[in-house]
C-alpha cells in the first residue's frame, strides 16, 4: 500500500488518499461501516476504478489471511473487480488473481454456508476465472427471479422461481398483470440434471457436491425452459438471460 500514490488514483467519489485509512481501519469495531465505505468508493454500483485495481494486492493479503479484515469480504469485493477486466488487468494481477481463486475455491469447499453467500462466492470464483456473463448474472439465482424479454414476442417477461412459485410470468407477478390471473403465467420447467451441458452443468455439480440442494435446484430451472404466456413460445431460459446480461 505505501508504494502506491493514492492522492493520483481515483474512485467513485474522486481522489482515493482516503482508501490506505480505510484499509487501516478493519479489524476493529468499525468493520461493517469501513466495508461499507470501500464498497461505496472502489464498486460505486458495479462500476470499477483506478484505485479500484490498486486495492487488490490488499483485498488478495485480507483473503489469505495476511491482513487484518474479513477474508470473505475481501473475496467478494476482488471478483466484482475482476469480473470485467480486460486482457491487461488480468496480464498485470495475474498473481492475486491466481491466489483470490485459490481462496474462493477452499471457501466453497466449506460445507453448510448460507444459500445466498454460496452463490456470492461462486460468482466470485467465476470471475476470477474469468468466465463470461455468469459471474455476474448468477445474481439472480439469489434473487429468485430472472427479467428477460421473450424471443419471440419480444413482451417482457419474469422467469420465477421463489416464494410466489414457479413460473413465467408476463409483467410483474406481484402487482402486475402477472399477479392477477393464471392466464398471464406459464410454465417454467426445469432440466434434468443429466441432460445439462457447458457452464450449466459445471454451476449444478458445484452446488450438489457442495450440499447445496436448493441452489443446485434452481439451477435446473436457470438452464430450463420457459414458455411464454402472451404468445405460447417455449424458450431456454438461461440463453435469454445471457441475452440480457451481455
Amino acid at each position: 500500500m505505501t508504494t502506491i500514490d493514492w492522492h493520483e488514483l481515483t474512485h467513485a467519489y474522486g481522489s482515493a488518499a482516503d482508501i490506505p485509512g480505510l484499509f487501516a481501519r478493519l479489524g476493529g469495531p468499525e468493520d461493517e461501516q469501513v466495508w461499507n465505505e470501500l464498497w461505496s468508493a472502489l464498486c460505486h454500483q458495479g462500476s470499477v476504478y483506478g484505485a479500484s485495481w490498486a486495492a487488490l494486492p490488499r483485498l488478495t493479503d485480507i483473503a489469505r489471511g495476511a491482513a487484518a479484515g474479513d477474508p470473505r469480504q475481501a473475496v467478494l469485493m476482488a471478483g466484482a473487480i475482476v469480473g470485467d477486466a480486460d486482457e491487461d488487468h488480468r496480464e498485470r494481477y495475474a498473481l492475486e488473481i491466481e491466489a483470490l481463486r485459490g481462496v474462493t475455491r477452499s471457501m466453497l469447499d466449506v460445507r453448510d454456508r448460507e444459500r445466498n453467500e454460496f452463490v456470492e462466492l461462486l460468482q466470485s470464483l467465476l470471475a476470477f476465472e474469468g468466465v463470461e456473463v455468469w459471474w455476474d448474472a448468477l445474481e439472480g439465482v439469489s434473487g429468485e427471479e430472472y427479467e428477460l424479454d421473450c424471443p419471440a414476442c419480444e413482451d417482457g417477461l419474469f422467469a420465477a422461481f421463489g416464494s410466489h412459485g414457479t413460473f413465467v410470468s408476463a409483467g410483474d407477478y406481484v402487482t402486475g398483470p402477472g399477479a392477477r390471473g393464471e392466464q398471464a403465467r406459464a410454465e417454467l420447467t426445469p432440466a434434468r440434471p443429466e441432460q445439462l451441458d457447458g457452464i450449466g452443468a459445471r454451476l449444478y455439480r458445484e452446488a450438489a457436491e457442495a450440499g447445496q440442494s436448493a441452489v443446485a435446484a434452481a439451477l435446473t430451472l436457470v438452464f430450463g425452459q420457459g414458455r411464454c404466456p402472451s404468445c405460447d413460445a417455449v424458450f431456454r431460459v438461461a440463453d435469454e438471460v445471457e441475452k440480457q446480461w451481455t
